[in-house]
């Protein structure tokens, strides 16, 4: 068949780095091996019953089966408001200040088309997401990233941003709790980024996906419910982990005006809205029964708890993840992160994602999922053990 060329757009796209790692994993599996898969960020539990039993009974109306209003139902932006009331003690808006997303990663991907135009300057936290890079890329943004290192506890040092990077920026990104750290960000932090933002005029998108995974009896603190938080940014949310929903592409945009206004704006031209149903159960999530919220938060402490013990008991001194459902762990010395992912995945049947994936300074580090009960997590930390490269 005749090969048709793709635009220059598609060819500067960022490669997907962790392709070549599901395919071998796919691989082994094919081979009959049993692979521990701890190298990917789907959620493993189901989403509770009540929200599927709403989507069931929203998609036997009519009315749901026509197009749905360009920017959402309403009742969907009343839903995120009451939420953020409830939860974060923050008001919002819901006809100005919340944009209705197909999942988090569509509004991370559309906010730098949103906001910058060629050449403009954005900046993102090394290591990070790989998904902001492509909305730079579509975008034809210049990236400056903020290296989040652990003696800062995965919080950026603005002082190493010069005062003229400061004043030419147009965005940055933020993501706490983080991927792929596992660090959480506190309000003195965030003060400190809006101030930042006012003084050099930049905007700040605050990643808030793991918002509902906080360790240790710490609540994760959103971005605006720091004062003035509105005034530079927004936030973006998604159902996918706080509600087990990452099947159903829903989320939203919280926060200054004019913002919003963009994202729905280039939406308007995408899409037309979410599925009705979908909406209903989403509303039925934000505002229903948050008991299921509770538990799946202590069934990620679990796991975690016994992945980082079990580890400790082999002499592997990694720090545990104070939220996300990730943990973030220093190879062993010798190692790079792609060849001791190689080694798990290799020897031990263990898929984990190389740092170096996520960033330059995310090279040292593989990110390990708790998206496995604990007895696989407790056999991975067993196979780990019986390869022997662990010093007690």
């Amino acid at each position: 068949m005749k090969q048709i060329p793709s635009s220059d757009l598609l060819k500067s796209l960022p490669k997907q780095f962790f392709a070549g790692l599901v395919k071998k994993v796919g691989e082994y599996i094919a081979e009959g091996h049993d692979v521990i898969n701890l190298g990917q960020g789907n959620p493993d539990q189901p989403t509770p019953e009540h929200i599927v039993a709403k989507l069931q009974e929203a998609a036997a109306n009519p009315l749901n089966h026509k197009y749905s209003p360009f920017q959402g139902h309403r009742y969907l932006k009343q839903a995120a408001a009451d939420f953020y009331l409830r939860e974060y003690g923050v008001r919002i808006d819901p006809d100005k200040e919340i944009a209705i997303l197909f999942g988090g990663k569509a509004g991370l991907v559309e906010i730098p088309q949103c906001l910058l135009n060629p050449g403009d300057i954005i900046l993102v936290p090394d290591p990070g997401y790989p998904d902001y890079l492509s909305g730079v890329a579509l975008a034809k943004a210049e990236m400056v990233t903020m290296p989040l290192r652990a003696q800062n506890n995965f919080l950026p040092d603005y002082r190493e941003l010069s005062a003229e990077i400061l004043s030419e920026a147009k965005v940055m990104f933020l993501n706490y709790p983080n991927n792929p750290t596992g660090a959480t960000a506190t309000a003195e932090f965030f003060e400190e980024t809006v101030k930042l933002a006012s003084e050099n005029n930049f905007c700040v998108v605050h990643d808030f996906a793991y918002g509902a995974i906080g360790f240790d009896g710490e609540k994760p603190v959103s971005f605006l419910q720091v004062e003035g938080a509105k005034e530079v940014g927004i936030e973006i949310y998604t159902l996918s982990k706080t509600y087990n929903m990452a099947g159903w592409r829903v989320g939203f945009a919280v926060g200054n005006e004019s913002v919003i206004s963009a994202v729905e704006l280039l939406q308007d031209h995408l899409y037309v809205s979410l599925f009705g149903a979908v909406q209903e159960a989403a509303a039925e999530a934000l505002t229903g029964p948050q008991e299921c919220v509770k538990e799946l938060n202590r069934l990620y402490e679990r796991r975690r708890n016994v992945l980082i013990d079990g580890l400790h008991s082999l002499g592997w001194n990694v720090t545990a993840p104070k939220g996300s459902f990730f943990a973030w762990l220093k190879v062993p010395d010798g190692h790079s992160s792609e060849e001791f992912a190689n080694i798990l995945l290799d020897q031990a049947h263990i898929m984990v994602a190389p740092g170096i994936g996520f960033g330059e300074f995310g090279e040292g580090y593989v990110r390990v999922g708790l998206l496995e009960t604990e007895k696989r997590l407790a056999e991975a930390v067993r196979r780990i053990s019986r390869l022997g490269i662990l010093k007690k």
